[in-house]
């Protein structure tokens, strides 16, 4: 596994928190104020939209684990690492996020992806 900073982790415990409370403190240290989090279904700039999404999410969800599922690969602060979302021990969805980080190490722009990626015999260029 690459080096990777420990904001990556507190955005991952963020998904993670039962406490609702406390899901402000994780995003605060690792996310930037400016923060840009796209996905297939969201696309925000914030902390407070990306708080509101953790908290939706959770509450749709409310016995999910997130997890990584691979090591985290990085150069010139990108991190790029597979996720999974599990519930009641079956997975639920897949997914692979590429993040980004300022000087700070705070996470500046996600980019995430869900399910895996197909691979078939018509490959383009």
């Amino acid at each position: 596994m690459s080096d990777y900073p420990t904001t990556l982790d507190h955005m991952l415990a963020a998904w993670n928190e039962l406490e609702p409370a406390k899901v402000r403190g994780h995003l605060e240290q690792a996310l930037a104020p400016d923060v840009r989090f796209v996905d297939p279904t969201h696309d925000l700039t914030g902390i407070d939209p990306f708080e509101e999404m953790v908290h939706a999410f959770r509450k749709n969800l409310p016995d999910a684990v997130c997890s990584r599922s691979s090591p985290i690969d990085a150069h010139h602060r990108l991190y790029r690492y597979h996720w999974a979302i599990h519930r009641g021990g079956e997975l639920v969805l897949p997914g692979f996020d590429v993040a980004e980080t300022d000087e700070s190490d705070r996470v500046t722009q996600v980019l995430g992806f869900f399910g895996p990626l197909s691979v078939s015999g018509d490959e383009r260029a």
